[in-house]
């Protein structure tokens, strides 16, 4: 009954999914018809109500800045542009479609004073369009400063705010948020305290209301009622102020995972609590109350999810428009293109060609290469072999064709040549017989050792 009186959406349940790790920023539209995530991945994923099937596919995905992972992401009062601030010291606009618009400058870390630098000096923690001004976002970095600026002028920025602090140093603001008039600035800053500004003429970086040691640890979000009489604060403290919709951790040895919870604004008491899921925390949520569904992401270093929640009876279009939608099916008549593609350095053409060396090397260690004989020499010859045609000089050769130089060695059998001299040799040695004539008269060769001649 407490549930049907707070009309609270929990009824049914789908995931957008796709990125990689951690989902740690969400932004839905003011017309409910977009969504964007950002993660730990790095990246950023746009959703669109309206063009998306049963499937649940993003339709762009972005890369704001390596290596940095997406902080914080926020629509402009007509949701034609969107803030993106990563854990670089620069934030970007979007288009509606994604495009980039342009990227704030980054300041001159060695400059001491905050209120000199140009911009940011270190990585930023959170940013928000202002609700009513469609030209003004506002910014808080771990440099210790809040900053506003001009989406019209990406090289400069209007206003620098450091917050009271008990002695001077640089603690981190780490969230930041508007009024829902777009006229006060909230902060939650490093060392517990939650600080208050008025945007109106003559104003400076004296807060107007500083709330010392509100939590006991980081504050990582700050949000206003709608009537502005109210701020909602969130710490890792595991307390919650003034809070109507929060997510939380799961614990080392607890039961249960992550959960959305529901607390009565006026009472502060638990109206009802849902399990979004067992293994993940909780780490954005937000009920759109155009489209009366709650959005909320989980994530670890392996995967990332975005869940809503809502209810066919009481919730309108945004979930529900793709959920009825199935994916087409494909026509006979659909063309898939399947381009052949070619690496020019795979061509012979620009392919390098092996030694002969390495060639000859590897036809070596080829048991059957190894064992081939080598084939007859073709043409002249090369290498110290004689080729098939009758002369290894093209001189020889003409000379032989033309009659002019008769050989008849080259036909004659080798052995046959020498013994027609055998005789002569016998009867007149003239070369090596002499020299042994005394000294050895009867040769050692001259015997055979061979057993068979004997």
């Amino acid at each position: 009954d407490d549930m049907d009186s707070f009309q609270i959406p929990l009824t049914n349940e789908i995931v957008l999914k796709g990125h990689t790790k951690v989902v740690t920023a969400l932004a839905v539209d003011h017309s409910g018809s977009r969504v964007l995530t950002g993660s730990y991945d790095y990246t950023v994923r746009m959703y669109d109500f309206q063009g998306m099937t049963s499937k649940l596919q993003s339709f762009r995905q972005l890369e704001p800045s390596e290596g940095h992972q997406v902080r914080s992401l926020s629509w402009s009062p007509t949701s034609d542009r969107f803030l993106c601030v990563t854990g670089s010291a620069q934030a970007k606009i979007y288009d509606r479609d994604g495009l980039t618009l342009g990227e704030f400058i980054k300041g001159d870390m060695y400059i001491r004073d905050l209120k000199n630098t140009k911009g940011h000096i270190t990585g930023l923690t959170a940013g928000e369009w202002n609700p009513r001004e469609k030209e003004t976002i506002l910014t808080s970095s771990e440099d210790g400063s809040l900053r506003l600026w001009d989406v019209g002028d990406f090289k400069s920025q209007k206003q620098v705010i450091k917050p009271k602090l008990v002695r001077p140093s640089r603690i981190p603001v780490t969230t930041c948020s508007w009024n829902h008039e777009g006229n006060r600035i909230a902060g939650g800053i490093g060392d517990g305290s939650i600080q208050l500004w008025s945007i109106k003429p003559g104003w400076g970086s004296r807060p107007d209301f500083h709330v010392e040691n509100a939590h006991t640890d980081e504050i990582t979000g700050l949000k206003f009622s709608t009537d502005g009489r109210v701020l909602l604060s969130r710490s890792t403290d595991s307390t919650l102020k003034q809070l109507i919709l929060t997510g939380t951790s799961i614990e080392k040895d607890g039961t249960s995972g992550g959960l959305l919870c529901f607390f009565d604004r006026r009472k502060l008491e638990l109206v009802s609590r849902v399990g979004i899921s067992p293994n993940s925390s909780v780490i954005r949520c937000a009920w759109n109350p155009k489209l009366n569904q709650i959005f909320a992401t989980v994530g670890d270093k392996k995967e990332g999810g975005t869940h809503i929640l809502y209810d066919p009876s009481i919730s309108r279009r945004g979930a529900l428009v793709c959920v009825a939608r199935a994916p087409r099916k494909k026509s006979i008549d659909d063309f898939e293109a399947a381009p052949v593609i070619h690496n020019p350095h795979a061509l012979p053409l620009f392919r390098d060609q092996p030694s002969r060396k390495r060639q000859r090397e590897k036809a070596l260690k080829d048991p059957f290469k190894s064992h081939k004989p080598e084939a007859p020499v073709s043409g002249p010859g090369h290498g110290g072999r004689v080729g098939v045609t009758k002369g290894s000089l093209l001189t020889q050769y003409l000379l032989k064709q033309g009659g002019l130089l008769k050989e008849t060695w080259m036909e004659e059998d080798p052995r046959e040549a020498i013994l027609k001299y055998a005789d002569v040799a016998a009867r007149e040695p003239k070369f090596i017989a002499p020299a042994y004539a005394e000294t050895q008269p009867e040769t050692v060769f001259a015997k055979s050792d061979s057993e068979e001649e004997r």
